[in-house]
């Protein structure tokens, strides 16, 4: 399956029919389409199913976070509907992530690749101290990555503020999908850690995550044909 750009659009509402009626519109326009929670709590794994007649990558951002057992079960649980990525939260340590890569290891059909979440894009240094982290976030976001590729997982997802450095330091080989994006023409909302498409290509992202510019588009199919060309400018 070809990726025909970097940019997965999250497909954040709960609303099935909104959903592929928006997807459908972004056929060859965006490389692969993101369900998180808000989706996926109100329509079940199952609710994906239907996009893959699409034929466009999927991520499923449910960002697993649990004891080794039950992430691994939940992993398993997810493979019949045959995602492209799934994401684990890197801070459920070692084991839980080691656990999640040998339960995907064991899919019959695709084997998805698993991402894992770093320091959320809503969060800075000043909300990591007040989680008891006391660390710099770029810090805190190198140590967990590292985790991550030394427990075998396929990639991470982090800020485009730290992209650049986590190439330096993973690889040319580990995915890097960087949500916390915005065209230079959209609001940031409530990410804190924001960075140009083009900026963060440039800095070394794998693919991008994408979502409110595109989808609160009066016009969704242009307003992503616009990130591309930002992006290839």
């Amino acid at each position: 399956m070809t990726h025909l750009s970097p940019v997965f659009c999250a497909i954040d509402t709960p609303d099935a029919i909104k959903a592929i009626s928006l997807a459908s519109k972004l056929k060859g326009r965006v490389g692969g389409l993101k369900f998180g929670l808000e989706y996926v709590m109100a329509n079940g794994p199952q609710g994906v199913i239907p996009f893959r007649g699409l034929d466009m990558p999927i991520f499923l951002d449910v960002k697993l976070h649990d004891i080794p057992n039950t992430v691994a079960g939940a992993i398993t649980s997810l493979l019949p509907v045959e995602p492209d990525y799934i994401t684990i939260h890197t801070s459920g340590g070692a084991a839980m992530m080691k656990a999640a890569v040998d339960a995907a290891s064991r899919a019959k059909g695709k084997h998805p690749k698993l991402l894992g979440v770093t320091v959320l894009t809503s969060l800075d240094s000043t909300d990591l101290k007040q989680v008891g982290q006391d660390t710099d976030t770029a810090a805190q976001v190198e140590r967990l990555a590292l985790l991550a590729k030394e427990s075998g997982l396929d990639g991470i997802v982090c800020s485009p503020a730290e992209v650049a450095n986590l190439r330096k330091v993973l690889g040319p080989d580990m995915i890097l999908m960087v949500p916390g994006i915005r065209p230079t023409w959209a609001a940031a909302n409530d990410q804190k850690r924001v960075m140009t498409p083009r900026e963060a290509m440039g800095a070394g992202a794998t693919y991008l995550v994408i979502g409110r510019p595109i989808t609160g588009a009066e016009d969704p199919a242009s307003a992503a044909d616009r990130v591309t060309q930002e992006i290839f400018a």
